[in-house]
C-alpha cells in the first residue's frame, strides 16, 4: 500500500470497571481526576498501549517500555546505535545527514513514522526532530468518577533473616466505573514526511480496537478494562471534509432517562449523527 492520501478521525469509546486506568505517580497513583472531577487517562499513557500493541503484532518499535522490551536494548540511545542504518550515521558526528537519519528512522520504527521522536543523545551531533502524523487527546470520562480507596499490607519477608517482618503498609486505588472518550487523528501531509502508509492506518486502527489485549496488572485486571466501540472516519481528500472537531463532536453520549448514576455502559445512549457524505466505520472492540 502507498502513503496514506485521506485524513483519518477516530473516537473510542472505553469502559472501566473496577481498574485503574492511569495512575497518577504526583499523587499517590491515584487515578487521574480533572479539577471537576472527570476521569482522565494522558496521551502518552494511550499510546504506550498502542506501542505495545504494534510491539505483539511483531512491528518494530523505538520507544519500548523496561516491561515490554523484544530486543534488550536498556536505553534509546542502546537502541538507535544498534540499528546498522542509523547507527552508521551517528557514528558521522559532525558529517551526519539529518535529512538520512530522518528518513532512517522513519523506515526502521513503525513508531516514530506514526507518532514521531525527538532524536537528541549525549556525545552526538545527530540531532533531529521528527513530527508524526498520528495524534491521540487525553481521554476523558463522560461524568465524574468515584475513586474507592483500600488500605493493603505486605506480610512477607523481602530478605532472609530469623522470623516475620513487620507488616508494610500500603494504598490501592480504583475507577468504580466510567465511561472514557479517547480521540485522535491521521494529517496526510505529516504522513507524506514520515512515509505512513494504508497499511500503517489499518495496524494502528487494530491496535486501538484491541488496546487492552495483553494489557492485564494488579491495577488493571483482565476485563475491568475494554474499547466497547471503535468509531473510524476516512476522508475523501487529504485535509478532510469536515474539522476534526466536528466530527468528534458527532457521537453523543448521554444518560438514558431516569439514570442518575450510571453503573454499566447500558446505562448511556449512544448517538453517532451523521455527516453528509462522510461515512464512519463501527468496530466493536476487545
Amino acid at each position: 500500500m502507498g502513503v496514506l492520501q485521506n485524513k483519518i478521525d477516530f473516537e473510542g469509546i472505553i469502559v472501566v470497571e473496577n481498574a485503574n486506568c492511569n495512575g497518577d505517580p504526583l499523587n499517590g497513583n491515584m487515578p487521574r481526576v480533572t479539577y471537576e472531577g472527570y476521569g482522565e487517562m494522558s496521551d502518552v499513557c494511550i499510546k504506550r498501549k498502542i506501542r505495545n500493541r504494534l510491539l505483539d503484532a511483531g512491528e518494530n518499535i523505538f520507544v519500548q517500555s523496561d516491561d515490554k522490551n523484544t530486543d534488550g536494548y536498556k536505553s534509546l540511545k542502546a537502541r538507535a546505535e544498534a540499528n546498522e542504518a542509523f547507527g552508521a550515521e551517528l557514528k558521522n558526528g559532525k558529517k551526519a545527514d539529518a535529512q538520512r537519519g530522518y528518513e532512517i528512522a522513519c523506515k526502521e520504527w513503525m513508531d516514530v513514522r506514526s507518532f514521531g521522536q525527538v532524536f537528541a543523545f549525549k556525545g552526538s551531533d545527530l540531532s533531529l526532530g521528527i513530527r508524526g502524523p498520528v495524534s491521540v487527546q487525553p481521554a476523558f470520562s463522560v461524568d465524574p468518577i468515584d475513586i474507592t480507596s483500600m488500605q493493603i499490607t505486605k506480610s512477607v519477608n523481602s530478605e532472609d533473616k530469623e522470623g516475620k517482618s513487620s507488616d508494610t503498609m500500603g494504598m490501592k486505588h480504583r475507577v468504580d466505573f466510567g465511561v472514557y472518550i479517547l480521540k485522535g487523528s491521521i494529517n496526510v501531509q505529516l504522513s507524506e514526511k514520515t512515509g505512513f502508509t494504508e497499511e500503517d492506518a489499518e495496524k494502528i486502527k487494530e491496535a486501538i480496537r484491541t488496546l487492552f489485549v495483553n494489557d492485564s496488572s494488579s491495577a488493571r485486571p483482565d476485563g475491568s478494562m475494554v474499547m466497547h466501540k471503535l468509531y473510524w472516519w476516512k476522508h475523501n481528500c487529504k485535509i478532510g471534509q469536515y474539522s476534526s472537531h466536528k466530527v468528534h463532536n458527532s457521537i453523543e453520549i448521554k444518560k438514558k432517562e431516569g439514570v442518575r448514576n450510571p453503573r454499566k455502559i447500558e446505562d448511556y445512549e449512544i448517538i453517532c449523527h451523521e455527516l453528509p457524505g462522510l461515512a464512519v466505520e463501527e468496530y466493536e472492540g476487545l
